[in-house]
């Protein structure tokens, strides 16, 4: 069994639409596209690099794919591990609207129960089985607990609304911080791996 991990970009108030610039994802009237770009610097690369290296394949949602198949095949990849990697490697795309086959190469469509055929992936070996954006698959499987790590890279900007990592039905779990570092430009990259169950207590005062 090989973990599943999570990575996305997210601003202080949970926000993962649109990171990269105002056309990314406009959905719902988005209008605050490419609020990570002020904030990017050499560590935060070198992180995605670091983050990227274990990946044995790739699982996306359909709008994430879209925009990777629109950029990193006409990026050269020489010197660039993490265009060589979304290049090369396999991507799983989960879509009810996509066709076979995709015109991206080594992309291949999930057809039918996406966390059945999540869960036959995960049971593979192999590298991580890495999802990358894709707010709506991220979501199904928060639902469906198929999520093992999260390695989120959170900004210090507030945008008000728009897609956000967590949706109300996520599975309550515990999680537990493994790593973290602060950017030169007050980003926090951190990673937390699943620990289970959601444990609670009781602060208020005795009567």
């Amino acid at each position: 069994m090989r973990p599943l991990v999570v990575t996305t970009f997210l601003t202080l108030d949970g926000v993962m639409q649109a990171p990269g610039g105002p056309k990314e994802d406009t959905a719902g009237g988005f209008r605050w596209g490419g609020w990570l770009v002020p904030h990017f610097d050499d560590a935060m690369g070198a992180q995605m690099e670091r983050w990227f290296a274990p990946a044995g394949d790739f699982l996306l949602g359909r709008g994430t794919y879209e925009i990777f198949a629109a950029h990193w095949p006409k990026v050269p990849t020489e010197g660039d591990p993490v265009g060589t990697a979304l290049n090369t490697l396999t991507k799983h795309v989960a879509s009810r609207t996509l066709t076979a086959p995709l015109e991206w190469e080594t992309a291949r469509l999930i057809e039918g129960d996406v966390p059945a055929a999540v869960r036959e992936l995960k049971a593979r070996d192999g590298g991580e089985l890495q999802v990358h954006g894709s707010a709506g698959l991220v979501h199904t499987l928060l639902r469906e607990d198929l999520v093992d790590e999260l390695r989120l890279i959170t900004f210090p900007v507030v945008v008000g609304a728009g897609k956000r990592l967590f949706a109300d039905d996520a599975a309550p779990r515990s999680w537990r911080l493994t790593s973290s570092e602060v950017t030169s430009t007050g980003a926090v990259m951190a990673a937390y791996q699943r620990v289970g169950e959601l444990e609670t207590g009781d602060l208020t005062l005795p009567e």
